[in-house]
């Protein structure tokens, strides 16, 4: 699940025609290549330009997304941008097109109407091939209606160089017997950006210079894409550098989350963002480091602590917040200490960022998030009985400890919602 931004530009001078200019006529192969190109990268064009000359393909069309099923839970930004962005990354470059065919289809978007679509735009013996991911190999079949997608368009699934092949010829070989598909691996040279990446960059005031082409760039400063104008650029950026771009990503989604339930429960959103994205800002530092800054700061380690290490960076953030990162308000610091144990009679901050670290749109779903979700902005105290249960019973089966502050937390809010 990604977590972004979804204002539309307010710089209507970068719009391109609403009319789409494709024009296909008198090919004979043209290959699709779809995404989200949130935004597109130079990942993206080095793999057209390798597929295109590797298969004489005459016209790469870059599809960006319109409602793609595969992003419910999370939101996108809005399409029209991610259309002028691909159309700024694709302009002037030879045997590559842009088509808004999913972006200005309303509802769902599937990729067969897409293939169907673009298909009654060609010359009948055109040859149409859809580009993805090798990994996407493995899913391809849950797409909507599978064998007649396989049947009308021909795979191309692109692999970086050290890909395990056999597997993914194995597959390839499946979905033939199984659903008449035509595949072609080829592999791309391996280039290590993502869109992910891009927007995480932006979000913490890094520059994305050499990662997209520049006027992709220039789109995303001068639309303010991606970005927050409230104060923490300096808190973003060290902590961009200090986590893994998917904690960072969790990170950014909880801060996010946090916000939002803030203004349900009349907390103070500003207070509710900076916990979030502090909340998690010891949990990269390493068994050493973490080791030295606790004995740093003299962080008691009580039993569970020593047995199960994962959860010593809450009680280590707290510390860090205020001494690295300069936080001396304590519902914070306490939002922080206890977003992972928990504790009795919790302020409404601490239950929201607690709360929040369970439900972000880029955490994996789990038996019972969406009940949490709900439960979270309808009932703090009914959310927090229900996910203090839920993580007690996941710990419990696993033979883990279970800290004493979760057990007296989870009695409380038992207690509280019986009335007791």
């Amino acid at each position: 699940m990604e977590i972004l931004l979804i204002d539309k530009p307010q710089d209507t001078a970068w719009r391109f025609s609403m009319k789409d200019e494709l024009d296909l006529h008198g090919y004979k192969k043209i290959a699709i290549m779809g995404g989200t190109f949130d935004p597109i990268h130079y990942g993206h064009l080095i793999t057209a330009r390798a597929v295109r000359e590797r298969l004489g393909i005459e016209r790469v069309v870059f599809m960006p997304t319109g409602n793609p099923p595969h992003k419910q839970g999370g939101t996108v930004t809005d399409a029209h941008a991610r259309y002028d962005m691909t159309r700024l990354a694709a302009d002037g470059e030879p045997g590559f097109a842009v088509s808004r065919i999913e972006t200005d289809r309303e509802g769902m978007s599937y990729t067969l109407d897409t293939v169907n679509q673009l298909s009654s735009m060609c010359d009948k013996k055109c040859k149409i091939y859809f580009i993805i991911g090798a990994d996407a190999l493995s899913e391809i079949t849950d797409w909507y209606r599978p064998k007649e997608l396989m049947r009308l368009c021909r795979i191309i699934a692109v692999t970086r160089p050290g890909t395990k092949l056999r597997e993914l010829k194995d597959r390839a070989l499946y979905l033939k017997n199984n659903y008449g598909a035509h595949i072609r691996l080829i592999e791309v040279p391996a280039v290590d950006i993502s869109s992910t990446d891009i927007r995480n960059r932006v979000f913490a005031g890094m520059s994305i210079s050499f990662l997209t082409p520049p006027a992709v760039c220039s789109y995303i400063e001068k639309n303010g894409l991606y970005k927050s104008d409230d104060g923490f650029d300096d808190i973003r950026k060290k902590l961009y550098l200090s986590l893994t771009p998917k904690r960072f990503l969790h990170t950014r989604g909880v801060a996010e989350e946090a916000k939002k339930l803030a203004a349900v429960y009349g907390c103070d959103p500003d207070k509710a963002y900076l916990a979030g994205l502090l909340h998690d800002c010891a949990k990269d530092l390493g068994r050493q480091r973490s080791a030295e800054l606790c004995k740093k700061y003299s962080v008691e380690l009580d039993r569970v602590l020593k047995t199960q290490p994962d959860l010593i960076h809450s009680f280590l953030g707290a510390v860090l917040a205020q001494k690295e990162y300069g936080v001396n308000d304590e519902d914070i610091i306490n939002a922080i200490r206890y977003h992972t144990t928990g504790r009795p009679d919790m302020s409404v901050l601490e239950k929201i960022i607690y709360l929040a670290d369970f439900f972000e749109p880029s955490r994996k779903s789990f038996d019972g998030m969406e009940r949490i979700r709900s439960l979270a902005y309808e009932d703090t105290d009914a959310a927090m009985d229900f996910s203090l249960n839920h993580t007690i019973d996941y710990n419990s089966k696993k033979n883990r400890l279970i800290h004493p502050l979760s057990l007296r937390a989870a009695e409380f809010y038992k207690n509280k919602n019986k009335g007791g």
